[in-house]
């Protein structure tokens, strides 16, 4: 086994990006990736989130890219969101620091006709959305039969999203000799039906079993009666938990996203921000920017960002609202802790989720320590819209009022009894004539 990227086969240029980033040693699932993608088959990737998917799948695609002046890309990345789409163009742009290599990310909810005119100048490397991508390739803008490379990260997401019909269109529009490769951190049945049916012959190469959560990341319960409640406790736990320094909260709705950060922002103001996909793509943009930088403490999100952030240095995650699939619990978590660096994972659970709670610790094959609530946390007796139950039942108690019968006839209703008097346009050509007019008789032959 390698011990560091001076053992693998990369050229200069890479070495000395992966040099000025601070990495010497590749993760298991990038020595695994390494050849086999260099091999030119198609290759399955399942890794935990975290253990440096983009780099193992960017690393032997790039050492294998030579200079070109073609106009279309020979590499497609498809990815779930703008999010990552934004990510791994960054990732390419580090890669290449020392390599004359063309890329561009295309996504919706921007001017498509900006993006059309950076990419018709030539590319080497495209990274887009699902729709985007499919959208250029339908207008010819990108012709995608000369993609000799196709990467699909995260693919699971892509499905549970909707995007099954655009990634099979995107299939059927690229020449059939491509390479092919999966990355992702979960497997499905969807997942597998789909590669069964375009890929060839895949290697597959799992670092850890899919759904297993990192294990320097320390996780953590708390059992809240209800919504207003867990606010209460995650305001005690930011304001005495110094370690709590950089934190993204996860909520399950964007309505409880927006109430979450004007609970925070009234306790700890200009210390968060909110983003969820009602905030426009710059207000996004800036607000993760923000995060990353340490100008805000925390950013809450519903799962627009279980897949599409790479933050460096989350030091927890806290669940709000645990999700409803295991999978996305794993996700979740997988913020922090990441690069070999511990991070902590809390959720607050409410007696309404207890079952995902179970299908969680099922899927990891662990339990997760539940805590006391500190005594000074305010229990409120207050609940939510969504918390409060509904009953729909009829109210048999109530007599129904019954109209009286009329019998097999009934009088008839002042607008069915008009009285027929004849054709109304002679009624009005006699009114007008006072006499009725008559046609004369025709004459046949003679006078």
């Amino acid at each position: 086994m390698s011990t560091s990227f001076d053992n693998m086969n990369l050229n200069k240029a890479l070495l000395n990006a992966m040099l000025d980033l601070g990495f010497t040693a590749p993760t298991p699932i990038q020595e695994k990736a390494f050849p086999a993608i260099m091999s030119g088959r198609d290759v399955i990737g399942i890794a935990q989130t975290g253990t440096g998917k983009t780099f193992a799948y960017l690393l032997p695609i790039l050492r294998q890219l030579t200079f070109s002046n073609q106009k279309d890309p020979r590499v497609l990345i498809v990815v779930p969101t703008r999010e990552l789409v934004v990510q791994v163009v960054g990732e390419i742009r580090k890669l290449t620091t020392y390599m004359n290599v063309r890329v561009e990310g295309v996504y919706g909810g921007t001017n498509i006709n900006t993006q059309k005119v950076t990419v018709v100048s030539g590319l080497d490397i495209l990274v887009g959305t699902p729709g985007r991508i499919m959208d250029m390739g339908l207008s010819r803008i990108v012709l995608l039969r000369n993609i000799k490379q196709l990467v699909i990260d995260e693919v699971d997401e892509m499905l549970s999203l909707g995007f099954r019909s655009q990634l099979t269109m995107l299939f059927d529009m690229m020449s059939p000799r491509r390479q092919n490769i999966l990355f992702s951190a979960t497997m499905t049945e969807e997942v597998d039906a789909l590669m069964e049916v375009f890929f060839n012959g895949p290697l597959n190469i799992e670092v850890t079993r899919a759904g297993t959560p990192l294990e320097k990341i320390h996780q953590s319960c708390y059992r809240v009666t209800n919504f207003n409640t867990k606010l209460n406790l995650l305001e005690r736990l930011l304001a005495t938990d110094e370690s709590m320094k950089k934190i993204l909260i996860f909520c399950a709705t964007k309505k409880i996203a927006d109430r979450t950060f004007l609970f925070l922002d009234k306790a700890f103001p200009d210390a968060f921000d909110v983003i969820h996909g009602n905030k426009s793509q710059n207000f996004r943009l800036n607000a993760v920017a923000s995060f990353e930088s340490g100008r805000i403490r925390g950013l809450i999100a519903t799962d627009l960002l279980a897949r599409g952030l790479d933050v460096t240095d989350v030091s927890h995650v806290i669940n709000l609202n645990i999700p409803d699939t295991p999978e996305a619990y794993i996700h979740r978590i997988g913020r922090t802790g990441r690069a070999d660096t511990e991070g902590a994972a809390v959720a607050l659970i409410s007696d309404l989720e207890l079952d995902y709670l179970a299908a969680i610790e099922e899927l990891m094959e662990k339990k997760i320590p539940l805590l006391e609530t500190p005594e000074d946390v305010e229990v409120s007796n207050t609940l939510t819209d969504e918390e409060i139950p509904t009953v729909s039942m009829k109210n048999y108690l109530v007599t129904p009022t019954l109209k009286a019968s009329q019998g097999a006839f009934h009088e008839k209703i002042a607008k069915n009894k008009k009285v027929n008097i004849g054709n109304a346009t002679k009624r009005k050509r006699d009114a007008k004539y006072t006499k009725p007019i008559k046609k004369k008789a025709k004459v046949r032959g003679g006078k």
